[in-house]
Protein backbone atom coordinates (compact mmCIF):
# COMPACT_ATOMS: atom_id res chain seq x y z
CA UNK A 1 0.00 0.00 0.00
CA UNK A 2 1.02 3.68 -1.22
CA UNK A 3 1.55 6.69 1.08
CA UNK A 4 -1.64 7.91 -0.82
CA UNK A 5 -3.70 4.83 0.23
CA UNK A 6 -2.30 5.04 3.89
CA UNK A 7 -3.58 8.62 4.59
CA UNK A 8 -7.03 8.08 2.63
CA UNK A 9 -7.56 4.83 4.75
CA UNK A 10 -6.57 6.24 7.96
CA UNK A 11 -9.80 8.79 7.64
CA UNK A 12 -12.58 8.37 9.35
CA UNK A 13 -15.60 7.25 7.04
CA UNK A 14 -13.73 7.24 3.97
CA UNK A 15 -15.39 4.32 3.02
CA UNK A 16 -18.77 6.51 3.31
CA UNK A 17 -17.27 9.26 1.70
CA UNK A 18 -16.53 7.55 -1.51
CA UNK A 19 -19.25 5.45 -1.94
CA UNK A 20 -21.62 9.20 -1.59
CA UNK A 21 -19.03 10.42 -4.09
CA UNK A 22 -19.42 7.98 -6.13
CA UNK A 23 -22.98 7.96 -6.45
CA UNK A 24 -22.90 11.52 -6.43
CA UNK A 25 -20.88 11.41 -10.04
CA UNK A 26 -22.60 8.73 -11.67
CA UNK A 27 -26.30 9.98 -11.03
CA UNK A 28 -24.50 13.48 -12.15
CA UNK A 29 -23.51 12.22 -15.54
CA UNK A 30 -26.37 10.32 -16.07
CA UNK A 31 -28.85 13.49 -15.13
CA UNK A 32 -26.47 15.66 -17.92
CA UNK A 33 -26.93 13.15 -20.58
CA UNK A 34 -30.48 12.85 -20.35
CA UNK A 35 -30.12 16.54 -20.29
CA UNK A 36 -28.76 16.62 -24.04
CA UNK A 37 -31.10 13.96 -25.47
CA UNK A 38 -33.88 15.43 -23.90
CA UNK A 39 -35.95 16.23 -26.89
CA UNK A 40 -34.94 14.58 -29.62
CA UNK A 41 -35.10 11.55 -31.48
CA UNK A 42 -32.54 9.79 -29.04
CA UNK A 43 -34.90 9.30 -26.41
CA UNK A 44 -37.03 7.38 -28.80
CA UNK A 45 -34.50 4.85 -29.29
CA UNK A 46 -33.13 4.43 -25.70
CA UNK A 47 -36.86 3.34 -24.79
CA UNK A 48 -36.52 0.63 -27.10
CA UNK A 49 -33.37 -0.12 -26.29
CA UNK A 50 -34.58 -0.50 -22.47
CA UNK A 51 -37.70 -2.91 -23.99
CA UNK A 52 -34.87 -4.68 -25.44
CA UNK A 53 -33.25 -5.44 -22.49
CA UNK A 54 -36.08 -6.18 -20.68
CA UNK A 55 -37.63 -8.82 -23.18
CA UNK A 56 -33.62 -10.56 -22.87
CA UNK A 57 -34.16 -10.73 -19.07
CA UNK A 58 -37.40 -12.46 -19.04
CA UNK A 59 -36.54 -14.65 -22.19
CA UNK A 60 -34.41 -16.48 -20.08
CA UNK A 61 -34.63 -19.86 -19.03
CA UNK A 62 -35.97 -19.48 -15.46
CA UNK A 63 -38.34 -16.78 -15.89
CA UNK A 64 -40.27 -17.44 -19.83
CA UNK A 65 -37.96 -19.91 -21.47
CA UNK A 66 -38.11 -18.25 -24.51
CA UNK A 67 -35.08 -20.12 -25.88
CA UNK A 68 -35.07 -18.72 -29.86
CA UNK A 69 -35.74 -15.07 -28.17
CA UNK A 70 -33.19 -15.73 -25.97
CA UNK A 71 -30.31 -16.84 -28.56
CA UNK A 72 -31.15 -13.79 -30.76
CA UNK A 73 -31.42 -10.91 -28.10
CA UNK A 74 -27.77 -12.47 -26.59
CA UNK A 75 -26.11 -11.56 -29.71
CA UNK A 76 -27.84 -8.31 -29.48
CA UNK A 77 -26.45 -8.03 -25.85
CA UNK A 78 -23.03 -9.26 -26.75
CA UNK A 79 -22.85 -5.87 -29.18
CA UNK A 80 -24.53 -3.49 -26.92
CA UNK A 81 -21.74 -1.09 -26.47
CA UNK A 82 -20.95 -0.93 -30.09
CA UNK A 83 -24.78 -0.78 -31.08
CA UNK A 84 -25.11 2.44 -28.85
CA UNK A 85 -21.97 4.08 -30.14
CA UNK A 86 -23.81 3.35 -33.88
CA UNK A 87 -27.19 4.75 -32.33
CA UNK A 88 -26.21 7.51 -30.45
CA UNK A 89 -23.08 9.33 -32.51
CA UNK A 90 -24.53 12.36 -33.32
CA UNK A 91 -25.40 12.77 -29.20
CA UNK A 92 -22.16 11.46 -28.13
CA UNK A 93 -20.07 13.59 -30.56
CA UNK A 94 -22.22 16.73 -29.28
CA UNK A 95 -21.48 15.64 -25.82
CA UNK A 96 -18.05 15.46 -26.11
CA UNK A 97 -18.30 18.89 -27.72
CA UNK A 98 -19.84 20.75 -24.72
CA UNK A 99 -17.42 18.95 -22.63
CA UNK A 100 -14.50 20.23 -24.60
CA UNK A 101 -16.48 23.73 -24.22
CA UNK A 102 -17.23 24.28 -20.41
CA UNK A 103 -15.91 20.53 -18.73
CA UNK A 104 -18.51 21.55 -15.83
CA UNK A 105 -21.27 21.21 -18.12
CA UNK A 106 -23.30 23.82 -16.87
CA UNK A 107 -26.00 25.63 -18.72
CA UNK A 108 -25.73 29.00 -19.57
CA UNK A 109 -28.05 31.12 -21.53
CA UNK A 110 -31.33 33.09 -21.01
CA UNK A 111 -34.97 31.96 -21.46
CA UNK A 112 -36.48 33.95 -24.29
CA UNK A 113 -39.06 36.46 -23.08
CA UNK A 114 -42.26 38.30 -24.78
CA UNK A 115 -40.05 41.06 -26.50
CA UNK A 116 -38.50 38.49 -28.53
CA UNK A 117 -41.58 37.22 -30.13
CA UNK A 118 -42.46 40.65 -30.75
CA UNK A 119 -40.06 40.67 -33.01
CA UNK A 120 -40.30 37.44 -34.86
CA UNK A 121 -44.20 37.91 -35.70
CA UNK A 122 -43.39 41.73 -36.76
CA UNK A 123 -41.10 39.93 -39.04
CA UNK A 124 -43.07 37.53 -40.36
CA UNK A 125 -46.19 39.10 -40.73
CA UNK A 126 -43.53 41.62 -43.01
CA UNK A 127 -41.96 39.26 -44.74
CA UNK A 128 -45.42 37.33 -45.43
CA UNK A 129 -47.33 40.78 -46.63
CA UNK A 130 -44.24 40.76 -49.42
CA UNK A 131 -43.93 37.54 -50.08
CA UNK A 132 -40.58 36.81 -49.09
CA UNK A 133 -39.97 32.95 -48.18
CA UNK A 134 -38.45 32.27 -44.68
CA UNK A 135 -37.45 29.62 -42.27
CA UNK A 136 -37.28 30.67 -38.63
CA UNK A 137 -36.32 27.87 -36.26
CA UNK A 138 -36.18 28.58 -32.21
CA UNK A 139 -34.25 26.13 -30.13
CA UNK A 140 -35.57 23.93 -27.18
CA UNK A 141 -34.65 21.61 -25.11
CA UNK A 142 -32.57 19.76 -28.54
CA UNK A 143 -28.88 21.47 -29.82
CA UNK A 144 -29.37 21.85 -33.19
CA UNK A 145 -25.53 22.64 -33.56
CA UNK A 146 -25.35 19.56 -36.00
CA UNK A 147 -27.43 21.76 -38.46
CA UNK A 148 -25.33 25.03 -37.93
CA UNK A 149 -22.06 23.83 -38.64
CA UNK A 150 -22.09 24.64 -42.38
CA UNK A 151 -23.84 27.90 -41.82
CA UNK A 152 -22.86 31.50 -41.21
CA UNK A 153 -22.52 32.29 -37.17
CA UNK A 154 -24.33 35.56 -36.45
CA UNK A 155 -24.83 36.08 -32.65
CA UNK A 156 -26.72 39.05 -33.27
CA UNK A 157 -30.15 40.72 -31.59
CA UNK A 158 -33.63 39.50 -32.79
CA UNK A 159 -35.03 42.07 -34.21
CA UNK A 160 -37.62 42.20 -36.96
CA UNK A 161 -35.30 44.41 -39.39
CA UNK A 162 -32.64 42.34 -38.98
CA UNK A 163 -34.52 39.08 -39.38
CA UNK A 164 -36.31 41.10 -42.63
CA UNK A 165 -32.91 41.53 -44.67
CA UNK A 166 -31.06 38.13 -43.91
CA UNK A 167 -34.49 36.91 -46.42
CA UNK A 168 -34.33 38.94 -48.91
CA UNK A 169 -33.94 37.15 -51.96
CA UNK A 170 -30.49 38.21 -54.00
CA UNK A 171 -27.92 36.37 -55.76
CA UNK A 172 -25.57 38.75 -53.88
CA UNK A 173 -27.41 36.97 -50.39
CA UNK A 174 -26.89 33.53 -50.19
CA UNK A 175 -28.27 33.37 -46.89
CA UNK A 176 -31.92 34.05 -47.81
CA UNK A 177 -32.42 30.57 -48.69
CA UNK A 178 -30.91 28.69 -45.60
CA UNK A 179 -32.85 29.03 -42.16
CA UNK A 180 -32.13 31.35 -39.26
CA UNK A 181 -31.73 29.39 -35.61
CA UNK A 182 -32.45 31.08 -32.68
CA UNK A 183 -30.78 30.28 -29.47
CA UNK A 184 -30.80 31.93 -26.06
CA UNK A 185 -32.83 34.59 -27.32
CA UNK A 186 -30.35 35.48 -29.85
CA UNK A 187 -30.06 35.01 -33.53
CA UNK A 188 -27.54 32.07 -33.16
CA UNK A 189 -26.72 31.59 -37.13
CA UNK A 190 -28.21 31.67 -40.76
CA UNK A 191 -28.06 30.08 -43.63
CA UNK A 192 -28.52 26.52 -41.84
CA UNK A 193 -30.12 23.54 -44.14
CA UNK A 194 -32.42 21.26 -42.61
CA UNK A 195 -33.35 18.08 -43.04
CA UNK A 196 -36.48 17.43 -45.44
CA UNK A 197 -38.98 15.37 -44.56
CA UNK A 198 -39.88 11.79 -45.40
CA UNK A 199 -43.19 11.19 -44.03
CA UNK A 200 -45.18 10.17 -47.44
CA UNK A 201 -48.09 11.66 -46.01
CA UNK A 202 -47.15 15.19 -46.38
CA UNK A 203 -48.88 17.36 -48.60
CA UNK A 204 -47.55 16.82 -52.21
CA UNK A 205 -48.05 20.78 -52.73
CA UNK A 206 -46.05 21.55 -50.10
CA UNK A 207 -42.33 23.10 -51.03
CA UNK A 208 -39.10 22.80 -49.95
CA UNK A 209 -38.87 24.72 -46.72
CA UNK A 210 -42.29 23.78 -45.45
CA UNK A 211 -40.50 20.08 -45.86
CA UNK A 212 -37.69 21.21 -43.89
CA UNK A 213 -39.73 22.38 -41.17
CA UNK A 214 -41.52 19.23 -40.87
CA UNK A 215 -38.17 17.30 -41.08
CA UNK A 216 -36.80 19.36 -38.14
CA UNK A 217 -39.54 19.24 -35.61
CA UNK A 218 -40.00 15.07 -36.27
CA UNK A 219 -36.51 14.44 -35.24
CA UNK A 220 -35.98 17.46 -32.73
CA UNK A 221 -38.66 19.58 -29.94
CA UNK A 222 -37.42 22.75 -32.00
CA UNK A 223 -40.44 25.17 -33.38
CA UNK A 224 -40.14 26.66 -37.21
CA UNK A 225 -42.06 29.48 -38.11
CA UNK A 226 -42.53 28.74 -42.13
CA UNK A 227 -43.52 32.22 -44.10
CA UNK A 228 -44.20 30.74 -47.75
CA UNK A 229 -42.73 32.68 -50.93
CA UNK A 230 -45.63 31.49 -53.09
CA UNK A 231 -48.70 32.56 -51.17
CA UNK A 232 -47.47 34.83 -48.23
CA UNK A 233 -49.07 32.13 -46.05
CA UNK A 234 -47.53 31.80 -42.65
CA UNK A 235 -47.42 28.37 -40.75
CA UNK A 236 -45.61 26.77 -37.50
CA UNK A 237 -44.48 23.34 -37.57
CA UNK A 238 -43.86 21.58 -34.10
CA UNK A 239 -43.24 18.01 -33.66
CA UNK A 240 -43.77 16.62 -36.90
CA UNK A 241 -47.03 18.95 -37.71
CA UNK A 242 -48.07 21.80 -39.76
CA UNK A 243 -50.08 24.53 -38.39
CA UNK A 244 -51.01 27.07 -41.53
CA UNK A 245 -52.69 30.33 -42.48
CA UNK A 246 -51.69 31.85 -39.12
CA UNK A 247 -52.04 35.86 -38.73
CA UNK A 248 -49.76 37.93 -36.09
CA UNK A 249 -52.55 37.24 -33.41
CA UNK A 250 -52.89 33.57 -34.06
CA UNK A 251 -49.20 33.16 -34.45
CA UNK A 252 -48.74 35.05 -30.98
CA UNK A 253 -51.32 32.81 -29.41
CA UNK A 254 -49.29 29.58 -30.61
CA UNK A 255 -45.80 30.81 -29.54
CA UNK A 256 -47.43 31.37 -26.03
CA UNK A 257 -48.72 27.83 -25.79
CA UNK A 258 -45.27 26.81 -26.53
CA UNK A 259 -43.14 28.80 -24.70
CA UNK A 260 -45.43 30.47 -22.43
CA UNK A 261 -45.23 34.49 -21.62
CA UNK A 262 -43.16 33.83 -18.48
CA UNK A 263 -38.63 33.37 -18.40
CA UNK A 264 -36.49 35.22 -17.26
CA UNK A 265 -36.01 38.62 -19.04
CA UNK A 266 -33.63 38.17 -23.08
CA UNK A 267 -30.55 39.69 -23.95
CA UNK A 268 -32.73 42.18 -26.12
CA UNK A 269 -34.48 43.26 -23.59
CA UNK A 270 -31.43 43.97 -21.54
CA UNK A 271 -30.43 46.05 -24.57
CA UNK A 272 -33.46 47.46 -24.40
CA UNK A 273 -33.68 48.66 -21.38
CA UNK A 274 -29.74 49.47 -21.64
CA UNK A 275 -31.08 52.09 -24.62
CA UNK A 276 -33.83 53.63 -22.61
CA UNK A 277 -31.27 54.70 -20.16
CA UNK A 278 -29.10 56.64 -22.39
Amino acid sequence: MNPIQDLLSSIPGMDVISTVLDIALVYYLVYRMMLLIRGTRAVQMLVGIFFVLALFVVSQEEILNLTTVNWVLDKFVSSFIVILIVLFQPDIRRALSEMGKNPLFMAGGRKSGPTMYDEIIRAATRLAAKHIGALIVLEREADLTPFTEEALAVDARVMAGTLYSIFLPSYENPLHDGAVIIRKGRISHAGCFLPLTENPRVDKQLGTRHRAAIGLTEGTDAVVIVVSEESGIISLAEHGELKRGLDAVSLRDELMKLFGPKGQRTELDDADTEEGLV
